[in-house]
């Protein structure tokens, strides 16, 4: 049986876990806000970007970039962004699972491009076959890097290397709500721009269809300016994936650390009623060898 002293250590120390988890709540309550915000603010631009190139694939009578070469498919590759840091419910495990889904499905090797360190600790441990990888993404999304990334894959692509291309991210819906995405990244089709992204509603996107006809006037032909805006859509793209996924990384970590800040009070509460339940225990048993021992020198 414990002691009093056992569980009164135990409580200073679940009250201590509290405190970090409460802290770490309000820390990811402060970054889902600027995290959201950025989200909503670059889904507009992107279904907008989405909707141009719709109309000048479909203005196009010749896709000779290498992004829209479809070919035999001999080797793949998946783009998956996981988190840094861990403590965020199931966010990591369903990113990987599906990920190992996605790899299963198709008989033909495939190569992993991992932004963040759990899918890199995670493929790295079972000898997954790594292409590129990078762990310190910080929980933002950075221009500058999603553009290096999408650059170098696209390299590859054009080298030969690499055949067909998907990306694996988790889309942020709201503080509460988020799921996981499969979506094609290489090659690029017509059907592509139709898909990337879908409005999202409260986003500022309803009743803008990606793939609407729209009369431009081009200068040059569509087929230069198509080849030209490319690789920033692919950039793009991959921008508002690490978006997502911060604002839905965050979110995921408040809950989970709301739950165990409620589960850990829960726990104190139960430890201080054992804890008394415990001293008046050994006050009565006291009491009781004490008017035993009254008794006997009589």
């Amino acid at each position: 049986m414990a002691t009093l002293r056992d569980i009164r250590r135990r409580i200073r120390s679940v009250r201590s876990t509290a405190q970090i988890t409460k802290t770490m709540e309000m820390v990811s309550a402060a970054k889902l806000r600027r995290a959201q915000a950025t989200v909503e603010s670059a889904r507009p631009y992107a279904g907008d970007l989405s909707a141009v190139l719709t109309n000048l694939a479909e203005a196009s009578s010749d896709l000779s970039h290498p992004a829209f070469a479809k070919r035999d498919v001999k080797n793949r590759a998946i783009l998956l962004v996981t988190s840094d840091r861990g403590l965020c419910g199931a966010f990591n495990t369903n990113l990987v699972r599906a990920a190992e889904v996605r790899m299963r499905e198709k008989p033909q090797p495939t190569r992993l491009v991992l932004l963040g360190k759990k899918g890199f600790d995670y493929f790295r441990r079972r000898g997954a076959s790594i292409l590129v990888s990078k762990t310190d993404l910080g929980g933002v999304a950075d221009w500058r890097f999603a553009e290096e990334t999408s650059r170098a894959v696209l390299s590859r692509v054009e080298a030969g290397e690499i055949d067909e291309v998907d990306l694996i991210y988790t889309r942020f819906k709201s503080a509460l709500s988020r799921y996981v995405v499969v979506e094609p990244y290489l090659p690029l089709g017509r059907e592509t721009f139709a898909r990337a992204p879908k409005p999202v509603p409260g986003a500022g996107m309803e009743g803008k269809a990606s793939g609407a006809r729209r009369d431009y006037i081009y200068e040059p032909d569509p087929g230069t300016i198509l080849t030209r805006i490319v690789p920033y859509f692919l950039a793009m793209r991959l921008y508002m994936a690490l978006a997502e996924s911060a604002a839905a990384e965050h979110g995921a970590r408040m809950i989970a650390m709301g739950s165990a800040t409620k589960n850990a009070n829960e726990m104190i509460q139960t430890l201080t009623l054992h804890m008394n339940r415990t001293r008046q225990a050994t006050i009565t048993r006291e009491i009781v060898e004490i008017v035993g021992g009254a008794e006997a020198l009589k």
